[in-house]
């Protein structure tokens, strides 16, 4: 797996966690999907929709969920997924922050192709991998991850911004490399910031839950922080 992800920019595997970790996260999920007033400063619709009115929001995005609900960093999953980061990026790897996203069923709205280094500030150490969590069955009908493999020394493509205010996006013109991943609930896909993914809408019944942890070496969240970069803001960091 670190091989495939130091040369392509992403891997995955098939059971980060188990069944019992999964159910465990889909009850704090829901209840935070429900709370729209409590998550009101961390939630925005990927899609460009309302989220406090009576409009279905299409791709939920909840930001830095464990600040809502401190315990959260306590589950199995938080620890399990430090341990990969670090035995894939070196030891200094810590959290950066997590996020929740949810398409909801039959909205059938895409996350365009994009790099999440897109969304961030410049930093001198570049080393990040985001740990993309399936709560969920996943597949290509409800929105799975794909990927295009990333090429030595690939820079960040110039990107633009959704019409409705949505999420960013960027032009790819060569699909035939693009890995489709399906995953079972507790299964995981890993990438790094500067690697092109891409999901497609959920035209399903049910929801697709993914909970996402960003790691990256703990002089550069301190570096980020002293910039005032904690996730949070109004530049929403938004992705799949």
């Amino acid at each position: 797996m670190k091989e495939s992800f130091l040369r392509k920019g992403f891997a995955s595997t098939e059971r980060l966690i188990g069944l019992d970790e999964v159910e465990e996260l889909q009850g704090i999920y829901n209840e935070l999907l429900r709370d729209k007033k409590r998550t009101a400063h961390l939630r925005s619709d990927l899609a460009g929709g309302a989220t406090n009115g009576n409009e279905v929001e299409k791709i939920t995005q909840i930001m830095r969920p464990s600040m809502i609900v401190p315990n959260l960093k306590e589950h199995a999953v938080y620890a399990i997924a430090r341990t990969y980061a670090q035995e894939l990026l070196g030891e200094d790897m810590e959290l950066d922050f997590d996020m929740l996203i949810n398409k909801a069923p039959y909205t059938n709205m895409e996350t365009p192709w994009h790099q999440d280094a897109a969304y961030w500030i410049r930093l001198p150490d570049k080393r990040s991998v985001s740990i993309w969590i399936a709560l969920d069955e996943v597949y290509e009908e409800n929105g799975c991850m794909w990927f295009i493999p990333k090429t030595k020394g690939a820079n960040i493509e110039p990107h633009q911004a959704l019409p409705n205010g949505g999420a960013l996006f960027c032009e790819v013109t060569d699909l035939q490399q693009a890995e489709c991943i399906p995953l079972s609930p507790g299964g995981c896909t890993f990438h790094d910031g500067f690697t092109l993914h891409f999901s497609k809408g959920n035209s399903t019944e049910s929801q697709r839950r993914a909970l996402i942890l960003n790691f990256r070496p703990k002089t550069m969240i301190a570096l980020e922080r002293e910039q005032g970069v904690d996730h949070t803001g109004a530049r929403k960091v938004r992705q799949r």
